[in-house]
């Protein structure tokens, strides 16, 4: 039976599922997930913070669109864990 683990943001600005306009994303629906693993930024003044994985599992459903605001606790993305 698997359970579901919520990421969620640490700090308010604008989430971003890749690294820049034409690179892929850091993990789409679906993918393999280890701890540490980064899932995306948050840009903040400039200033971008790597959000990892804090879980081992699969990567579940993005909840938040690619460069949308976000505040602190808001749910980014989910990770299925077996």
């Amino acid at each position: 039976m698997s359970t579901t683990h919520a990421i969620e943001s640490p700090l308010p600005g604008t989430f971003y599922r890749r690294s820049s306009p034409d690179a892929p994303p850091f993990k789409s629906e679906g993918d393999a997930v280890a701890v540490g693993d980064v899932i995306g930024l948050i840009e903040v003044m400039k200033q971008f913070s790597e959000i990892s994985a804090e879980v081992a599992g699969r990567m579940g459903a993005f909840q938040v669109e690619d460069a949308a605001p976000v505040d602190p606790g808001q749910v980014l993305a989910t990770i299925e864990v077996d």
